[in-house]
C-alpha cells in the first residue's frame, strides 16, 4: 500500500512495524504498519471491531502483541509497562471516562502530574523540601491545564458533576499532565452534539499548535476525523486497508465499502 508523502510532516515518532495481536482464533490485529510523524493530528477510523483500540492497548503496554515490533523516537517499547511508556511519553484517553468522580478537577490533574514529583515518600510525608515547592509548582501547572480546557471556574467542582463535555475536557487535561509527546485520544467526541464536537475539533487543533503535540485519535464522526486529521488510517478486520490525506481515504473504494458507506 502507497502512502503519499507528507510535506509538513517529516520526521518519524512512532513507527508500527507488523503489529499483530490474537485473541484466541480472533485476529483482532493483523500485521498493520504504519509511520506516525512528529507534530502530526493522525486518524484512525474503521468499523466497531476493527481493531482500532486494541492497536491503543498494544500502543500504550495495556496488552502485548503476539508479534510485530512499536518504535517510538527510533526505540522499542512494546516490551514497557504502561506506567514506563507514560514516562517517556505518551498519554492516552478513553473511550469510557476514567476519571476520579470523588475527587475535584484539580485534583483529577495534580493526581497525574505526581509522574513528575522527585520529592522522595518521606520528605512528602514530612513536609520537608522540596516537597512544599514541587506541590506548588505542581498546582500551579494543574490550574495552567484547567485554564486551557476552559475549566479555569470548575477547579473545585468533584469529576461526577461536571457536565459531559467538561469531563471529556478534563480527561484530556489529565493526560496532558504527563507532559507527552504523543496524546492518544480515544473516541473524543462520543456523545456529543454537532456544535460540541465543532468545538472539541477546533480545541484538539489548538493544544497540537500550542503544546506541539503529535495527536493520534480514533473517532467514529467521520466530518470530524475528514476535517481535522493531516492523515487518516483505515482499520478492516483488523487488517490496514487505506492509509493516506483525508482526500484520498474519502474516495477510496475499499473504505466506502467498509465503512463510510455508500454516499456518506
Amino acid at each position: 500500500m502507497d502512502e503519499e508523502v507528507d510535506l509538513k510532516h517529516n520526521e518519524p515518532i512512532l513507527e508500527a512495524q507488523q503489529l499483530t495481536r490474537h485473541f484466541g482464533g480472533l485476529v483482532a490485529v493483523n500485521q498493520v504498519s504504519f509511520t506516525v510523524n512528529k507534530h502530526e493530528i493522525f486518524g484512525l477510523i474503521g468499523p466497531n471491531g476493527a481493531g482500532k483500540t486494541t492497536l491503543f492497548n498494544l500502543m500504550t503496554g495495556l496488552i502485548q502483541p503476539s508479534s510485530g515490533k512499536l518504535l517510538y523516537c527510533g526505540q522499542e517499547i512494546l516490551k514497557l509497562r504502561p506506567h514506563q511508556i507514560a514516562s517517556k511519553g505518551i498519554a492516552r484517553t478513553f473511550q469510557n471516562i476514567r476519571l476520579f468522580g470523588e475527587l475535584t478537577a484539580i485534583e483529577n490533574i495534580s493526581v497525574a502530574r505526581h509522574i513528575h514529583i522527585n520529592s522522595n515518600v518521606f520528605t512528602g510525608v514530612l513536609g520537608l523540601p522540596p516537597a512544599p515547592k514541587e506541590e506548588q509548582k505542581n498546582k500551579q501547572k494543574a490550574l495552567e491545564l484547567l485554564a486551557l480546557v476552559g475549566l479555569s471556574g470548575r477547579i473545585s467542582e468533584k469529576a461526577r458533576n461536571l457536565p459531559y463535555g467538561d469531563q471529556r475536557r478534563l480527561e484530556i487535561a489529565r493526560a496532558l499532565a504527563l507532559e507527552p509527546q504523543i496524546l492518544l485520544l480515544d473516541e473524543p467526541a462520543a456523545g456529543m452534539n454537532l456544535k460540541e464536537k465543532q468545538s472539541l475539533s477546533k480545541f484538539i487543533r489548538q493544544i497540537a499548535t500550542e503544546l506541539n503535540l503529535t495527536i493520534i485519535l480514533i473517532e467514529h464522526h467521520v466530518p470530524l476525523v475528514m476535517g481535522l486529521c493531516d492523515r487518516i488510517a483505515v482499520l478492516d478486520f483488523g487488517q490496514l486497508i487505506a492509509l493516506g490525506q483525508p482526500e484520498k481515504v474519502r474516495t477510496d473504494p475499499a473504505v466506502i465499502e467498509a465503512y463510510l458507506g455508500v454516499g456518506s
